[in-house]
């Protein structure tokens, strides 16, 4: 048996649940792994506006960091505060200080992870990130531990539930983003900002993280498209189910031959027979796929408190078993992408694309030749809604469905089509994975 010593920064809803599964598992990992995890100091912000002061007895709270840092008996820092300031600066001094350090932070990981890694190799500390990617999949372990005798060239996967609640509940009820979005922050899946999660930032945060480790360099969150959920309509989900697709936002990357790297965040249409397509309301799966394995998918709970702290325990349990022995990354872990790595901008994609325009003859065909000008193929050209007409004339609603094409063609020819006095909008446009 090994006593180890821990503290907590942040007590909210996962440095809350740490706590919570340390006291509810100690027996059981104890008889498992040999180690009895005791902790030895909470910090908090105030003393005045912490809810979960009564979860814990009140002499493991503090405020002051120099207690946690000046104390040679705790091993193991747990961050658990979430966004980038006082979590940067308290990371970097606990590795600095020699401490292991355990997180849950995607978004302070994706933005410094560079600078963590060299403070932490500079003391022999350890850095363990599990938890920032996937909630509770055991999903970077399963990159760095078990698969590496592949040669990862994809990832796809659905790594944000709030935006997956959303989704499905716009798929299967055919209601407003807004109105699910209200529902969403009610039963507490969305924040009261959901910026983060609803325009894609949380998940270009863990595909910068993840794509990273996939392939074996560093991609910074700088260098991955991104696109939200906002602009979703019903007639989206409408046009999706007829043409037998589910909309999903997805972070995608691919590897091909001389490191050409494409890294993106949007809205996808994935056919309703891709295992992805079954993922519904708050979990979370991604697709790998390595040369030798082929394919594998990883499901489960990618967010939520306890899901979060069974992969920080899993973490601590893994720091304590590596001690005086933490692995790193061999990749370059450097500010900005290795020039090695060529990042890929004019991706191949099929697109959706939903026009209003006027209901006149030549429409169809004038769209059809500036499509046809920039070198996009059209697969299909559908008309799901009767046209309408008012006292300004008739207006009607053009599906296009393409063929795979450059992402920089299609760009140019949709500013061409958006010019043309016949268009009143290009309502959609949304990238389609086969």
């Amino acid at each position: 048996m090994r006593q180890v010593n821990i503290a907590i920064l942040g007590f909210g809803v996962v440095g809350s649940g740490v706590y919570k599964l340390l006291q509810e598992n100690h027996e059981g990992i104890l008889h498992r792994e040999g180690l009895d995890f005791q902790v030895r100091r909470i910090l908090v912000r105030d003393f005045q506006n912490e809810p979960n002061l009564g979860l814990a007895p009140r002499a493991l709270f503090t405020t002051n960091l120099e207690e946690i840092l000046g104390d040679p008996s705790i091993y193991i820092v747990v961050e658990c505060m979430g966004g980038v300031e006082p979590a940067r600066t308290f990371i970097l001094s606990a590795l600095s200080a020699g401490k292991t350090v355990v997180t849950s932070n995607k978004e302070v990981i994706s933005k410094n992870w560079y600078a963590f890694e060299e403070a932490a190799k500079s003391t022999g500390a350890g850095l363990y990130i599990e938890a920032t990617v996937g909630g509770g999949i055991p999903l970077l372990r399963t990159i760095t531990d078990s698969l590496q005798g592949n040669n990862i060239t994809n990832v796809m996967g659905i790594i944000n539930g709030t935006t997956n609640y959303i989704l499905t509940s716009m798929s299967e009820q055919r209601r407003d983003f807004a109105d699910v979005l209200k529902e969403a922050q009610a039963k507490g899946y969305a924040e009261a900002n959901p910026s983060a999660d609803v325009e894609g930032f949380d998940a270009t945060y863990k595909l910068s993280i993840l794509s990273s480790l996939c392939f074996h360099t560093h991609i910074p969150i700088e260098a991955i498209h991104r696109e939200g959920i906002t602009k979703l309509t019903a007639a989206d989900f409408d046009a999706a189910q007829r043409l037998g697709y589910e909309i999903k936002l997805l972070a995608i990357g691919k590897k091909t031959e001389g490191n050409q790297v494409e890294v993106r965040v949007h809205p996808t249409m994935i056919p309703k027979t891709h295992p992805l397509a079954s993922i519904r309301g708050s979990f979370n799966a991604v697709f790998l796929t390595g040369n030798a394995v082929g394919d594998v998918m990883l499901y489960g709970r990618g967010a939520g408190q306890m899901p979060t702290a069974s992969a920080v325990v899993g973490d601590m349990v893994y720091a304590c078993h590596h001690q005086g022995n933490h692995r790193y990354n061999t990749f370059r872990n450097i500010p900005d992408m290795d020039a090695g790595t060529h990042l890929v901008k004019d991706w191949e994609s099929v697109y959706f694309i939903r026009t209003r325009v006027a209901d006149r003859p030549g429409v169809l065909s004038s769209i059809a030749g500036v499509f046809a000008k920039h070198g996009v193929s059209l697969k299909s050209v559908l008309q799901f809604a009767e046209p309408q007409c008012g006292a300004d004339g008739c207006v009607a609603w053009i599906t296009f469905v393409t063929h795979k094409a450059r992402e920089l063609s299609l760009q140019a020819a949709l500013r061409e089509i958006e010019e043309q006095d016949s268009t009143e909008a290009v309502e959609s446009v949304i990238r389609v994975e086969e």
